[in-house]
């Protein structure tokens, strides 16, 4: 049976290393180092290149159960893209438009495999597969110095062997789940992520029908403005982006928004920061020590049974290194890079690489359980970290993720730096979320549990009570008539408590007797038929609406109240009834004008064994969450006040 648990985890495992392989593959024409690349808008023209690999990210959101099959084809289209180097041009024309995708597939794939492993338990190893795809995406994509160091030029020929690898790796997973993954997409075909997810991609296609001169009327200024400054323009299509995608979010749920907003802000945040120690690493053993520094110091944290406070702690740590760079440069800390300063540089890349890996690695964490990891971690974050970074800088970020050679300005990374900040704090709300809506679930499984055992506990009363109290009840009704005199009241009463002790052990309330029958729920009703000669009750105009168990339980109360002053009060006491509605609940107050009695003698009969009030009025409004007070003197009547919250 071991053996049986751990194959698959060993098979998403090894699936999880082939994902992160092909994530070490800078994509041709990549425009940012974020985990996701698409555009986000492409030109009326190539409309169809823009729409195709949307459409495969959006069929690969809905085929998320067959994610070892999504990572294969990500595999081939990655080995394609390899063998259309341009120089080669070897791939047919029909494939071209279908490359782009090969990086969002990857994306979605790899955290449904995280997903996969959080809901089969094994959330350490989730965690740490979840936040390394994004610390090697980043380090991949930013690190063009760090590539030509592991390369000498020749990239592609490590490229395709990091693909060619990742095939071989996925065979496992392909085999072991070939009829599918239930664990990573529990949250159902067309749940709202997934839509929220397929709508945030495609908005490229509308955004790419938007002209130069139509956008210039939408924002009202002149078309020259915008032929002159296309980093405004690309500003505004990024604003616009940010707002829908957040609606979207917003409309998918509070766990997509709150996971989409911090694993973006990771992402965006540290970008900037990363391509600088990168470009002051360049040339030396130092890039390869930052990066395994940075992806262990993550991993371990994401594994922590505390890595949402871990998280937050190194993200703040990473805003704090930058920012002390940023003051002993005079705020230029681009001079790190001019002056390739080893020992800041790789304390800034451990240390932002290690935060990339915290968040996200977290933040899958609390969004396994509702089974929205692929679609918000994915598209929902991805597209937010790329408007966003295209918003701050829209025309920073030229050529390709593996020959970037531009290093980010003293402006840009001042704003990573608040940017870190917010995603420390992100972090934290978000694991303060999590603990509370845990919190809250154990709540419930315990009060399930509470009632799962009240019910074998009531089955295993019953059977004796069965077979002996109700029938001997069931005996006295029957031939309680034939004794004559008291003998018919006698199986009256017989045959009620029958009736009642029945309900009870069936799991219902106890039954009103026959004084006091009542509409379900108005609580005036049922009080008002235990009016008598001897009996007033006062009670509103209207129904006084109440849980219909709630109501019963109170009336019973009542009734126990009146049948102690007939026995008790004396033969001339009379009782008063009065029901008051306050709101958030009802009170009740039992007065009578009898003997009274002295208030120790309560302690003394429920010593004595004598329960009833303690039992029969007490303790039901108790179990309703109520108070009962009880008021008495000898000579001077009994006052009992009850009051039940709704």
């Amino acid at each position: 049976m071991i053996a049986a648990m751990n194959q698959p985890r060993a098979a998403i495992a090894s699936a999880g290393v082939a994902a992160l392989l092909l994530l070490l593959v800078p994509m041709r024409g990549s425009n940012a180092p974020l985990l996701l690349d698409l555009p986000l808008r492409g030109s009326p023209a190539g409309l169809a290149e823009t729409a195709t690999p949307i459409v495969v990210v959006i069929a690969g959101l809905l085929a998320l159960r067959w994610w070892p099959w999504l990572l294969a084809a990500a595999a081939l289209l990655t080995l394609a893209a390899m063998v259309s180097h341009p120089a080669g041009n070897v791939a047919p024309d029909w494939l071209f438009p279908l490359l782009p995708a090969a990086r969002p597939l990857t994306v979605i794939a790899v955290f449904a495999a995280a997903q996969s492993l959080i809901g089969r338990g094994h959330t350490r190893l989730g965690a740490v597969l979840a936040g390394l795809s994004v610390g090697v995406a980043l380090i991949a994509s930013a690190s063009s110095q760090l590539w030509w160091f592991l390369t000498q030029g020749e990239i592609s020929h490590w490229h395709v062997a990091f693909a060619t690898v990742a095939l071989a790796a996925l065979a496992p997973a392909v085999w072991v789940l070939r009829s599918g993954d239930e664990a990573a997409r529990p949250g159902g075909l067309l749940s709202r992520p997934i839509i929220a997810g397929g709508l945030a991609v495609a908005l490229a296609i509308p955004l790419s029908l938007i002209t130069t001169e139509r956008l210039a009327e939408l924002v009202g200024v002149p078309q020259d403005a915008l032929y002159r400054h296309a980093d405004a323009e690309n500003a505004i299509i990024a604003a616009v982006t940010l707002v829908v995608v957040a609606v979207l979010a917003a409309i998918a749920g509070p766990w997509p928004l709150g996971g989409a907003l911090t694993a973006a802000l990771a992402q965006f945040a540290a970008a900037a920061p990363l391509l600088l120690a990168m470009s002051a690493l360049r040339a030396s053993v130092a890039p390869w020590l930052a990066v395994v520094g940075g992806l262990a110091l993550g991993a371990a944290l994401a594994a922590g049974r505390r890595r949402f406070p871990l998280a937050a702690a190194v993200t703040v740590a990473a805003a704090v290194a930058l920012l002390i760079a940023y003051s002993a440069t005079i705020g230029h800390p681009e001079k790190l890079a001019d002056q390739q300063r080893v020992i800041p540089a790789m304390l800034i890349a451990v240390l932002v690489t290690a935060a990339a890996v915290a968040v996200v690695g977290a933040t899958t964490t609390a969004l396994a359980p509702s089974g929205t990891a692929p679609a918000t971690l994915g598209p929902l974050a991805g597209v937010l970290a790329l408007g966003g970074m295209q918003v701050v800088d829209s025309g920073y970020f030229s050529g390709s993720g593996a020959a970037m050679k531009s290093l980010p300005s003293s402006e840009y990374l001042g704003v990573s730096v608040w940017l870190l900040f917010a995603a420390a704090a992100a972090a934290g709300g978000l694991g303060l979320a999590r603990h509370w809506s845990d919190r809250r679930a154990e709540r419930r499984l315990a009060e399930q549990i509470r009632r799962e055992a009240a019910e074998a506990e009531r089955n295993r009363l019953a059977r004796p009570i069965h077979d002996g109290v109700l029938q001997v009840l069931a005996l006295v009704q029957r031939h309680g008539a034939e004794l004559g005199g008291t003998g018919a009241e006698l199986a009256s009463l017989a045959g009620e408590q029958e009736v009642a002790l029945r309900t009870l052990l069936s799991g219902g309330a106890t039954a009103p007797s026959a004084r006091g029958r009542a509409e379900p729920g108005d609580l005036r009703t049922a009080l008002t038929a235990l009016a008598s000669p001897t009996v007033e009750v006062a009670a509103p105009a209207g129904p006084v609406p109440l849980p219909q168990p709630a109501a019963a339980e109170v009336t019973a109360a009542v009734e126990a109240a009146l049948d102690n002053v007939r026995r008790h009060a004396g033969p001339d006491a009379r009782a008063w009834v009065l029901l008051e509605d306050e709101g958030d609940g009802v009170r009740i107050t039992v007065r009578d004008n009898g003997t009274g009695f002295d208030p120790a003698r309560l302690g003394e009969a429920a010593g004595e064994g004598r329960l009833g009030v303690a039992q029969s009025i007490r303790g039901r409004i108790e179990d309703l969450g109520g108070t009962t007070d009880i008021f008495s003197r000898p000579g001077q009547g009994t006052e009992i006040e009850i009051w039940v919250p709704r």
